[in-house]
């Protein structure tokens, strides 16, 4: 795979060949992730924790199974069985945990190994490969909730600014070694994950999406080398409030919250 480590220059890299991992792949946004990389031409190594899932997002693009949990750390499994290097690297599985500090001390460590150590994990193991070869793209699946919060969700929102932070510092420390990282940050998604989200009186309040609305945002992301990706544009307006006038918007978010919550 060519990657011209100019990043932020706009360029489309060809990914004919390359060898991708995406996690939590066997429904949702990693689902579609994979088919479009797969459109792309790559191999990709699907991974879930579901076994069934995995073999039949894997079967569909002519992919490569690998059950597992990502936060035990997947690269050398997935570096078998591409037989070759990993070339672009999608951390989108992640975990929901509600509640606050009474959360149970498990979910909060769910929370954390899988939205935060498992990226943390991957880079470990994949940034000796990628500074030798002087290329490789790391995608950071966020959720809005790392520029913003999640009301009723303090594990995941904490968690998910851990995320952000892990995504930008790979960014400012490797870019000019030809190390691509994208976050990319979507709101309301038609995915099991939303639908949980709600059931468990989280709200979100943008327009819910599809899967392959956000992978086409990747995409365009890509192609125009941008770091932050904003499937949801309103976010960019909301996530500035926050900083510029955080008063406010803490105020709007707690009438928010309590017409959410009991």
């Amino acid at each position: 795979m060519e990657i011209d480590p100019r990043q932020g220059e706009g360029r489309r890299a060809d990914l004919r060949g390359a060898g991708v991992v995406v996690t939590g792949a066997g429904r949702g946004i990693g689902a579609a992730l994979a088919r479009r990389f797969a459109a792309e031409g790559a191999r990709v190594v699907v991974n879930d924790r579901n076994p069934d899932r995995a073999e039949v997002v894997a079967a569909e693009i002519g992919g490569t199974p690998l059950p597992g949990d990502a936060a035990d750390g997947l690269v050398p499994a997935a570096r078998k069985l591409l037989d070759g290097p990993v070339d672009v690297y999608c951390a989108n599985a992640g975990a929901v945990r509600v509640g606050g500090p009474e959360a149970r001390e498990e979910d909060w460590q769910t929370a954390w190994d899988v939205n935060v150590m498992a990226h943390v994990r991957a880079a470990r193991d994949l940034l000796p490969d990628w500074l030798e070869r002087g290329r490789g793209r790391f995608v950071s699946v966020v959720s809005s909730a790392g520029l913003l919060t999640m009301i009723g969700a303090a594990p995941y929102a904490v968690s998910k600014h851990a995320a952000l932070a892990f995504a930008e510092w790979l960014s400012l420390t490797y870019r000019h070694l030809g190390i691509d990282v994208h976050a990319i940050c979507p709101r309301g998604v038609r995915t099991d994950t939303r639908r949980a989200a709600g059931a468990s009186g989280l709200r979100l309040t943008s327009t819910a999406i599809g899967p392959d609305e956000v992978a086409e945002a990747l995409f365009a992301g890509i192609a125009e080398g941008r770091f932050l990706i904003l499937p949801h544009p309103e976010v960019a307006d909301q996530a500035a409030a926050r900083i510029t006038d955080p008063e406010r918007w803490l105020g709007d978010i707690n009438r928010m919250q309590r017409r959410t919550l009991p």
